[in-house]
């Protein structure tokens, strides 16, 4: 054999017993599903943190309704939307983003509530709210509606339920209004 060919008989050895770059190797191969996984789990723990917060805020401002305190002082839609969005913080954009639904129900329990999902056979959000707070001893049922962006939707994970890649968090708050005087409001 030759001298160069024995010297690259050897350098091939070398090469193949040389384990340093073996792990730079091995996290190229894993880091992709490492850092998708790693932003799904951080995506779905946003969704359902904001989920909650959405529901903190339903049942805080439908205490309002509650009482009677929003039909007192003759709140229209536009006003609870603004009371709504004193509440919320900086993880929803209110003005644009929040959909507040207010209906009741006359005094005969809660079977006669009938709320039909705001999302239509194509997956699109039909933003049909109603505003009525009721009268005290009313069903009423309070829902507040968010379109949340989802990023991690475009790398093959995808909890969207909304045609346009979004996920529509609900919040729901039913309750009987409280006798407090309240002769209800305009629905509208």
């Amino acid at each position: 054999m030759s001298l160069p060919a024995r010297s690259f008989l050897h350098l091939l050895r070398r090469f193949r017993r040389n384990r340093r770059g073996s792990a730079a190797v091995e996290f190229a191969l894993v880091a992709p599903l490492f850092f998708a996984l790693l932003f799904a789990i951080i995506e779905v723990a946003m969704v359902f943190f904001a989920g909650q917060v959405l529901e903190t805020v339903t049942q805080d401002s439908a205490r309002m309704i509650m009482t009677g305190q929003a039909q007192n002082a003759a709140y229209t839609q536009a006003q609870f939307k603004q009371y709504v969005c004193g509440k919320v913080n900086a993880l929803f954009d209110c003005t644009n983003g929040i959909y507040v639904d207010v209906r009741s129900y006359p005094n005969n329990g809660f079977s006669s509530v009938n709320i039909a999902p705001p999302i239509d056979a194509t997956r699109a959000f039909n933003p049909d709210m109603k505003w009525c707070p009721g009268k005290e001893g009313d069903v009423v049922v309070v829902r507040l509606f968010y379109q949340w962006p989802l990023f991690v939707t475009n790398l093959g994970f995808n909890i969207s339920n909304l045609a346009n890649g979004k996920r529509l968090l609900t919040a729901s708050a039913a309750f009987k209004n409280e006798p407090s005087g309240a002769s209800g409001t305009t629905c509208s």
